[in-house]
């Protein structure tokens, strides 16, 4: 109950703050941050802020999950392409938003990889897919997506996530080295329009 009610406060205090859709907020509401990070750092679940999870690797501050899903714009049944796992959460919220089964997710640090498929079963969201792997790749097999992001900064979009996200899709990504600011691109038949949505700190992409 302590944790149901700290979620409950956290959603109802980033809805307001960052106008978010109901469905963002909502899901945010549902997952349960605290069984997807270290049992050490349980006490500060739902405090909005990022936390280690091992592998000098963070998982991102609610507030970020919740606009990020909120710039994609994800419905139901959409296909979904996540670079970098990490603990699971942010991929459990998505699949708040588009069906479990609708998520792929790709993460560099095999044991992260490993430990975010179980702790997503355990959770409730065992249909999600996740691979170990080179997130600069992409995932060809379950191309196209309506939809990727990244969470973990690169210095450019990927070139085969731009390619394996549908015409009309969208790529929301960090881009930088020590300046980052989070980029939606919406994926055209001919070119990829870019917006930029603000300066964040997140780690920096691992691979290629």
């Amino acid at each position: 109950m302590e944790y149901e009610e700290a979620r409950d406060r956290l959603a109802d205090r980033l809805e307001r703050r960052y106008d978010l859709e109901a469905r963002v907020a909502e899901a945010i509401r549902t997952v349960p941050r605290h069984l997807f990070v270290p049992e050490e750092h349980r006490e500060r679940a739902y405090a909005d802020r990022p936390l280690p999870i091992g592998h000098d690797q963070t998982v991102s501050a609610p507030h970020m999950v919740a606009v990020m899903a909120d710039h994609l714009d994800l419905t139901a049944g959409e296909a979904v392409l996540e670079i970098g796992t990490g603990c699971g959460y942010h991929a459990a919220v998505t699949a708040e938003l588009v069906g479990a089964e609708h998520v792929y997710s790709v993460e560099y640090v095999r044991n992260l990889a490993e430990d975010a498929r179980e702790t997503l079963a355990d959770a409730g969201y065992g249909d999600v897919s996740v691979r170990h792997g080179d997130g600069h790749d992409g995932w060809s097999e379950h191309a196209p997506y309506d939809a990727a992001y990244l969470t973990c900064a690169t210095g450019r979009l990927p070139d085969a996530v731009l390619e394996q996200t549908r015409a009309g899709g969208r790529v929301l990504a960090p881009v930088g080295d020590l300046a980052q600011e989070l980029v939606l691109a919406r994926v055209r038949e001919d070119d990829i329009e870019r917006e930029r949505l603000g300066g964040v700190r997140f780690v920096p992409m691992q691979g290629e």
